[in-house]
C-alpha cells in the first residue's frame, strides 16, 4: 500500500471515529449529515491539507449549520484551527444565488451547485480577509480549497467560543456599540454588508465578540445591499434592545454606518 493510499485511509478511520464517538452522528440526521460533509472530494481536501501540514487531525464538530459544518482540528504543532466545510449536496443552496447575482466578484456562476458551492467557499473567504483588513474581528482566514476553509479556532481544549446570545454579558452597552462600529467598518472600509448579522451570527471569546458566517456579506454597491444592511441594524438593536441596553434608532445607525452621522 502506498504512502498516499495509507494517509486516506487513516482520514476515513479519523471519520469513522467521529461517527463512533458523537452521540449527534449516531442519530439519523447525524449520520446523514457525516455522509454528505465527509464524501470522496472533501476527504481530498482534507488529504491536501495534511500534506499541506495545515492539520493533522480532524477532532470533532463545533457547529452544524444549513450549508455546511465546522469541525475542530489539530495543526501538526498541536495548535487547533478551525475547519468550515460546505456540503457539496445540499438543496439549500439553491438559496444563496441571491447573495452572489449581482456580486462583480462572482461573474458568470451558473446554477450549478457544485460551482455555487466553490463561489461561496471563495466569497466567505475574500470576506473574511476584508472585513479583517478593515477592522473588524473576525476569526483569521488561512486558507480555502474547493469546499473547505482553514481559519482560526476561537475556543478552549474543551469546547468552542459561544454564541453571544448564550453568554451573559457584563457590559452588553460596550459590546452593543462596538459591533455597531464593526458594521460601519465593514460598509465603510471592507465595503461589505453582512448580510445575515445577528446574535447568532457573533461569537464571544476572550471577553470580545467576533463575527462569523460572512459568506452570504456583499460589496455596498450590490443591488440588494440597503436591504440587508437595514435588516442586520433591526437584528442587533432587537437583540440588545432586549437586553435593556440603550440602542439608537434604526435609522440613527443606518446614518452612522453609512457615514452620514458621526458617534
Amino acid at each position: 500500500m502506498s504512502k498516499e493510499d495509507r494517509n486516506i485511509l487513516k482520514l476515513e478511520r479519523d471519520v469513522d471515529k467521529l461517527r463512533l464517538t458523537r452521540s449527534f452522528s449516531n442519530s439519523q440526521e447525524g449520520r446523514k449529515v457525516m455522509e454528505e460533509v465527509f464524501d470522496n472530494l472533501t476527504l481530498g481536501v482534507i488529504y491536501k491539507l495534511t500534506c499541506e501540514k495545515r492539520i493533522s487531525t480532524v477532532d470533532f464538530p463545533i457547529s452544524t449549520g444549513k450549508e455546511g459544518n465546522v469541525f475542530r482540528a489539530t495543526t501538526p504543532d498541536g495548535e487547533h484551527v478551525a475547519l468550515k466545510i460546505f456540503r457539496t449536496s445540499n438543496s439549500t443552496f439553491k438559496n444563496i444565488a441571491k447573495y452572489i447575482e449581482g456580486d462583480p466578484r462572482f461573474k458568470g456562476i451558473t446554477g450549478n451547485t457544485r460551482k455555487l458551492i466553490y463561489a461561496w467557499t471563495t466569497k466567505e473567504y475574500k470576506n473574511l480577509c476584508r472585513l479583517e483588513a478593515a477592522g473588524v474581528r473576525v476569526p483569521h482566514p488561512r486558507r480555502f480549497i474547493r469546499n473547505v476553509i482553514v481559519m482560526d479556532y476561537l475556543g478552549d481544549e474543551v469546547m468552542a467560543a459561544p454564541q453571544i446570545r448564550t453568554v451573559r454579558l457584563e457590559h452588553p452597552q460596550k459590546v452593543y456599540r462596538e459591533i455597531v462600529r464593526f458594521m460601519k467598518r465593514a460598509y465603510q472600509k471592507a465595503k461589505l454588508v453582512h448580510g445575515d448579522l445577528s446574535e447568532y451570527n457573533i461569537l464571544f471569546h476572550d471577553g470580545e465578540p467576533y463575527i462569523i458566517d460572512c459568506g452570504q456579506g456583499m460589496l455596498v454597491d450590490h443591488p440588494n445591499s440597503l436591504e440587508f444592511l437595514k435588516r442586520d441594524i433591526k437584528n442587533i438593536n432587537r437583540y440588545f434592545r432586549s437586553l435593556d441596553v440603550e440602542v439608537w434608532s434604526d435609522e440613527t445607525v443606518l446614518k452612522y454606518v453609512k457615514g452620514v452621522r458621526r458617534e
